[in-house]
């Protein structure tokens, strides 16, 4: 939504990503002395214009004055079963405090970083890359988003996973066109839904459009364990850590932070069991399918009572691949981001905002580390990136 004077405002406090609720919740109740550290990396290289500093700086400002509503909170509390009502009445409670927020731009590139208590810095991080994406658009003057265009190239993705008999939920906030182009996507999806449209990553939208809010845990989640616990500890105390809070619920485990052949050394007998299914989320599909597959035989679980929830920069002739390579072997969904709420004829923003240091039990900044299948999605220090490719024995 873009007002004239404010340019890209938030409505609900809702309005981020399910797994940033779910990831809260865990760490109010487990680590809520732990502090965070954040910082915004320009992966495409987007040059800012002049003055789009102050305004991402007067839109942040603007969140602080969200606060989950009466309505919001009967929301939470009639679907997410697993949020207790003590972390329900926190969130009624909890405001954006936008003195967590640095933003600088000097010329034409932009510096943001975040840092405060992690329970409270979890949810900066998904409304400021939407806020980033709609206001480059804004200011750089680029073309306004055509609303048939919209409708039409979302009824056509919609026609194809019906064909192909999937099942796909809408993943897009963060980098979102704008919050209008993703009410219309929305509103799109869940009017000619089919039987393949399941719900949305984006709770705001979920809650508008009466779909199911999907997520569970993001990289930070891990990031986080292997900064406090070491490198080798970090899955395994991640899988265990969310169990203790979720009991169950929740349950498809992310497969990437270090790598999915690290993860699967892991990911025995009781977790293949415990948890529903797997998300990938880096590396070829296909192959990361067949391991999946084999993993689950060699732990003599049948395949097709579990499944993957694939969300890696997906586009139709990607999820057809998919589903050619992988249908009736194994069970298969599909997290769809990007595709569905920035495909306006302009080219999407490539950035991410990820955590780069946590304040430990004995009081140290550790910086975090993110291997992911492919290497040019390392994340952070050299130094730290040759220690974790070294304790876990990694070789690109």
């Amino acid at each position: 939504m873009i007002d004239e004077n404010n340019y890209a405002i938030f409505n609900s406090i809702l309005d981020n990503d399910f797994y940033k609720f779910t990831m809260q919740c865990a760490v109010v109740k487990l680590f809520p002395e732990v502090k965070a550290k954040y910082k915004f990396i320009n992966r495409g290289e987007h040059k800012f214009p002049k003055g789009f500093g102050h305004a991402l700086r007067s839109a942040v400002d603007n969140m602080a004055k969200l606060q989950l509503t009466r309505d919001e909170k009967l929301f939470l509390t009639d679907t997410c079963h697993y949020f207790n009502p003590a972390y329900i009445d926190f969130l009624e409670g909890y405001r954006f405090d936008p003195s967590e927020v640095t933003i600088k731009q000097t010329g034409e590139d932009l510096e943001v970083y975040v840092s405060g208590y992690w329970y409270r810095t979890i949810l900066w991080e998904v409304p400021l890359l939407s806020l980033i994406c709609e206001l480059y658009y804004e200011l750089t003057e680029q073309e306004r988003w055509p609303k048939e265009r919209v409708i039409s190239n979302t009824l056509e993705k919609i026609r194809l996973y019906n064909e192909l008999g999937v099942t796909f939920a809408e993943f897009g906030t963060r980098r979102r066109h704008s919050y209008r182009t993703h009410r219309e996507v929305m509103h799109t999806l869940s009017t000619y839904k089919g039987k393949s449209f399941i719900g949305s990553s984006n709770v705001h939208m979920a809650m508008l459009y009466k779909v199911k809010p999907i997520g569970t845990h993001a990289h930070e989640w891990f990031m986080f364990h292997a900064a406090e616990y070491g490198f080798k500890m970090a899955n395994a105390l991640s899988l265990e850590h969310w169990v203790d809070v979720y009991r169950g619920d929740l349950g498809v485990a992310l497969s990437d932070t270090y790598t999915t052949d690290v993860f699967f050394k892991q990911f025995d007998t009781k977790f293949a069991k415990l948890f529903d299914g797997v998300r990938h989320d880096s590396g070829d599909p296909v192959e990361f399918a067949e391991k999946t597959i084999a993993h689950y035989k060699k732990h003599g679980i049948n395949p097709m009572y579990k499944y993957i929830i694939f969300s890696d920069s997906l586009n139709p002739e990607k999820v057809e691949t998919i589903t050619h390579s992988c249908k009736g072997k194994i069970g298969i969904s599909f997290g769809i981001g990007t595709n569905l709420t920035n495909d306006v004829g302009l080219k999407p923003m490539n950035i991410v905002i990820k955590l780069t240091d946590v304040l430990t039990n004995d009081n140290e900044w550790i910086p975090t580390v993110k291997l992911s299948d492919e290497p040019n999605k390392h994340t952070g220090e050299e130094k730290m990136i040759s220690l974790a490719k070294e304790l876990l024995r990694i070789k690109d």
